[in-house]
Parts: C-alpha cells; structure tokens; sequence
C-alpha cells in the first residue's frame, strides 16, 4: 500500500515538474520574441496561385497589452493603423477618416486577405498564460533538436486556436514549426522559421512561412526586417489620437 502511495505522489510530481518545464520552454521563446517592449520593421508577402501581394507595415508593442501597426507599403493601404488597448482592437481607416473597433469574432480573421490572423498580428492571446503546456517528446526539425511541446487552451481563454503544437530549438530557444488546430482538432496551418538572423544580440528567425492546411498554393511570409528590444515607450503612446498621427511620430 505505501510502495503505491510513493508510485502516485511520484507520478503526479514527475507530471507537475514536466508542466513547469514546458511551460517554462514556452515563456523563453515567448520572451525572446516579444522582450518587455520591441519595434520593427515587416514585411509580409501574401502568395497566390495567380499573384503575390506585398505588405509593409511598422508594429511598436509594449508587454501584451499595447501593439500599435503602421501600413507604410503598398501605396493603396499606407496609413491603415491597427491597435490593441488592453482588450480592445482598433483599426483606423484614413481614406475614410474613420475609427473601427474590431470584435473578438475577428480575431481568427485573415488580416489584410492574408493567412495570418488578427490576433497573430496584435498577440490578443498568450500562448504563456492562455494555455496549459505538456512536453510530449523531442524531434528534428532540419537538423535542430526540439521539444516538442502541446498547448491546449485554458477553460474560458479567449484563444483562437483548439490546439497548438510548437517545436521549440533546444539550442537558440526560438520556434521552427508550429502547428495550428481548431475546435475539432483538425490540422488549420503550418508555420515554419527560416533564416535566422541576429537582431538586437538575439538570434531569431528572420522569415515565417505560414501555411494553411487546406488551400494548395497559398501561403504567407513574414520577413523581420528589422527589431529592437526593450525600446522607450510608454502606454500613452498607444492611443487613438496617435492612431491618427502615427506617420509623423519618431521614437
């Protein structure tokens, strides 16, 4: 009877440590993308069977509940702003002079026609406190060792996804795959790391190549072009007044 009891607490503390462990591989790679607060400089080439459209776009972000958006390129979308406030986005539109909120069911929504979501774009969710995160074994993945960790939703998060799978470089602490499941379980899109570069002192990936799951010959890529961390930035900047005024704004 004691030698079972030893087994349980055994078994429950081997599991609690492996969640701790994952959980803490997940924040790593989170905080190594995000920092406390970065701005950058993207491109985003949205592919088509019959065209490719190219985006450029300036995001400031600080912690994750202010993200700011700036469309500098191509000429027909330059001035869009789209911004996240706590738990507010907003999408401001100057052709029209006009300020939208955007509701939660946009979330999982293509931004701009492409593969990648709003909530990709403002990080409504957090894949660190959103989700519960189990590490179900290591793999290669084009020649890096990996965890291979599972992230399934916490009850009442307000999450996009049913199920996300994440590989994570054991060595550089940065994400080459990543598999993306809704409610049902069923395979949504693909992302994959390419390049990696330095920016800033950290090592990151500097093309993302999103690729859904069932639409042969689409996919999106997203270049860094380029990032820094821990900028000076404050909540006022994220405004709506500035919304309106981003072009003219240097930090």
């Amino acid at each position: 009877m004691n030698l079972l009891i030893t087994s349980i607490i055994a078994l429950a503390f081997s599991i609690s440590t492996q969640a701790q462990d994952a959980t803490a591989i997940i924040k790593n790679a989170d905080d190594k993308l995000q920092g406390n607060s970065n701005k950058s400089l993207m491109a985003m080439s949205i592919v088509r069977p019959k065209y490719t459209r190219t985006i450029e776009f300036m995001n400031w972000s600080l912690g994750r509940h202010y993200f700011m958006t700036y469309v500098t390129a191509p000429a027909k979308d330059k001035g869009q702003v789209f911004m996240k406030h706590k738990t507010d986005m907003w999408n401001f539109m100057p052709a029209i002079n006009r300020m939208i909120k955007l509701p939660p069911s946009m979330m999982s929504q293509g931004w701009m026609g492409s593969d990648y979501s709003n909530d990709d774009l403002v990080k409504q969710s957090s894949i660190v406190v959103d989700y519960t995160h189990t590490l179900i074994g290591d793999e290669e993945i084009e020649g890096r060792m990996c965890f291979k960790i599972e992230l399934i939703p916490n009850d009442n998060a307000n999450v996009v996804w049913g199920k996300v799978i994440y590989w994570v470089d054991k060595e550089h602490s940065i994400i080459p795959k990543g598999q993306f499941y809704d409610e049902e379980f069923y395979l949504v899109r693909t992302e994959l790391g390419h390049d990696i570069k330095n920016f800033d002192g950290r090592d990151l990936f500097s093309k993302m190549e999103i690729i859904p799951a069932d639409e042969d010959g689409n996919k999106t890529i997203i270049e860094i072009k380029s990032i820094e961390f821990d900028v000076d930035i404050k909540e006022s900047f994220f405004s709506q007044q500035n919304m309106k005024r981003i072009k003219s704004v240097r930090l």
